[in-house]
């Protein structure tokens, strides 16, 4: 046990139980307490969405639910601790409606069942969103990630619509004749709903700033203003054929300001249907058709706008590829640098090395007090050896050399980047924690090259932090799927900034100021070279970092490859 109470384990300082034990409580109930008063922000924004656009005393046939859009960006926005809200939403909902609006004719079994299947469908396509092979990106910069939300809206809608629609029938509310009908407008006010509100508060979340306000941009809004006017002033001979004026402004925002401002100019415009419907009240019975060619509206204008947005983030990328290129250039390339590492610094190195060891070999004949300075010696010694061996492994790395891959133990790599990063720690307020999963399986990877990307992650969170701040960093192991092994690098820093988060593996991007650049980029090459993948985690406060290792496979005798 250290002087400062501390129990050492592996040459790692590990805390006893009774000094960290509050912290961690303080850190979960904190979570907590934040998680609670989210899901309730939630529910508040899910019960007053329903209270402003209901029309039940209009009519039945009402097309527009825009809290189902409210629960699907509530969870890709703080992740699936919000899933068990979205079924309590529906339920204080029902009570919500008929304590202010009117008691609706339904049984308790039946809005029990309608929460259980608004809550488990929708929790299941937010689920489906932010799993990590979705690669979905909450801030809505490319065309997958807009095709896959509106695809998983298709599906999700069409089955609560469906089901409800049953339900509905099942209870005896309403005749078997009105199934489809039924279902039609549910499914429509649901994925009008969602397509409309998630887009608009993801962006709004994600990406304030892109959100500006020019003169064109009022005059964009004035003119779905205008032919919204124009619907209304022909409402009773036209108004169907008229809609389609709509698609003008739509498609002009979407050309000059991408994505950001369809999504403002679809709120107003669907604003400005529920007020005329309001306004003519004998006509609620057209909203689904209404909504339906507004659905058509939104689907137009979003991917319209999402590829213009697409097309400026992929043009802002290519400048800065081409920037990278050009900084790239005036050190040749990546193989040329390698080896010129390799020449410049190998033959120094060893030959630094040989004399430590003379040096250790003198002092530990000639005195036998010299022991500590012999030792330190004797470390000093691996260290150099241990940069030559770094050097080396670049100069396989960019051959695509394999030779070097172990089957090795999980738990093992991460110990080891904890002692050589275990220096830097010391000198700084920043605690580490690890967590390696029970009887995972070994990797087949070049132990050095993966223990070099860990180091780097670390040393990165440890800057991230600061070293006048008091901060946190976990490594966490587990499985993914049969074949690969998680680990995840995580710290209680600022997060990675939009630049670097659009764009984390790009040579030369970096947030400190004597940075090179070259750590995101160095290790992806190292993992991917290893067979694994590197992404981010944008979705959760702090810096994550994943990177994925391949399993080492048995041999047909059940023993590893290297036995």
């Amino acid at each position: 046990m250290s002087e400062s109470g501390q129990v050492l384990v592996d040459d790692v300082a590990v805390e006893p139980a009774s000094s960290k034990q509050p912290d961690d409580l303080v850190l979960h109930r904190t979570r907590a307490l934040q998680t609670i008063l989210l899901g309730a922000a939630y529910i508040a924004v899910y019960v007053f969405l329903d209270l402003v656009s209901s029309a039940e005393h209009l009519s039945a046939a009402y097309s527009w639910n825009p809290q189902a859009g409210a629960s699907i960006a509530a969870a890709l926005m703080f992740g699936r601790r919000m899933v068990p809200f979205m079924f309590i939403a529906p339920l204080l909902d029902e009570f919500v409606d008929d304590l202010v609006i009117r008691p609706l004719p339904f049984p308790l079994a039946f809005q029990l069942a309608s929460t259980a299947l608004i809550g488990g469908v929708y929790g299941t396509a937010a689920l489906f969103l932010l799993h990590p092979k979705q690669r979905f990106d909450p801030m809505l910069q490319s065309m997958h990630s807009l095709a896959l939300l509106t695809v998983t809206t298709a599906v999700s809608t069409a089955a609560v619509a469906t089901i409800y629609a049953g339900l509905v029938v099942a209870f005896g509310v309403l005749p078997t004749t009105d199934f489809a009908a039924t279902a039609l407008s549910y499914w429509i006010g649901d994925a009008i709903g969602i397509m409309v509100v998630t887009p608009l508060a993801l962006i709004i979340w994600n990406r304030p700033r892109a959100l500006r306000l020019s003169i064109e941009t009022y005059l964009q809004f004035v003119t779905v203003l205008a032919a919204l006017v124009l619907v209304y002033v022909y409402w009773n001979s036209q108004h169907l054929q008229l809609v389609y004026v709509l698609f003008v402004p739509i498609v002009w925002i979407a050309v000059r300001s991408g994505i950001e401002g369809v999504c403002v100019g679809l709120l107003l415009a669907q604003l400005g249907f529920i007020f005329g419907f309001y306004a003519y009240p004998d006509v609620i019975e057209e909203m689904p058709k209404i909504q339906a060619l507004m659905l058509v509206l939104a689907l137009t204008g979003l991917f319209a706008g999402a590829l213009v947005t697409e097309r400026r983030r992929t043009e802002a990328q290519l400048r800065l590829h081409q920037d990278a290129l050009a900084r790239l250039a005036q050190v040749g390339s990546m193989g040329e640098l390698a080896a010129a590492l390799a020449h410049e610094l190998n033959q120094p190195l060893m030959a630094a090395g040989t004399y430590t060891r003379l040096v250790g070999e003198a002092i530990s004949s000639s005195d036998g007090q010299a022991g500590a300075a012999a030792e330190a010696v004797k470390k000093a010694t691996a260290q150099i050896e241990r940069a030559a061996e770094v050097v080396h492994r670049l100069r396989a790395l960019v051959r695509l050399d394999q030779s070097n891959r172990i089957a090795c133990e999980v738990d093992h790599i991460v110990q080891e980047t904890i002692s050589l990063c275990q220096p830097d720690l010391d000198r700084v307020a920043v605690r580490l924690h690890h967590t390696v999963a029970a009887d995972l399986p070994p990797v087949m990877v070049d132990v050095l090259q993966i223990e070099q990307a860990l180091l780097n992650l670390v040393r990165n969170s440890i800057d991230a932090i600061g070293k006048d701040k008091q901060g946190t960093i976990w490594i966490e192991a587990a499985t993914a799927g049969t074949d690969f092994v998680q680990i995840r690098v995580r710290d209680s820093g600022p997060g990675f900034p939009s630049d670097v988060a659009a764009n984390p593996f790009l040579p030369f991007l970096s947030t400190k100021k004597e940075g090179l650049g070259f750590g995101l980029p160095l290790c992806r090459s190292l993992v991917e070279a290893n067979g694994g993948g590197v992404w981010l985690d944008v979705n959760s406060p702090g810096a994550i970092v994943c990177l994925t290792l391949p399993v080492a496979q048995l041999s047909p005798r059940g023993s590893l490859p290297d036995d």
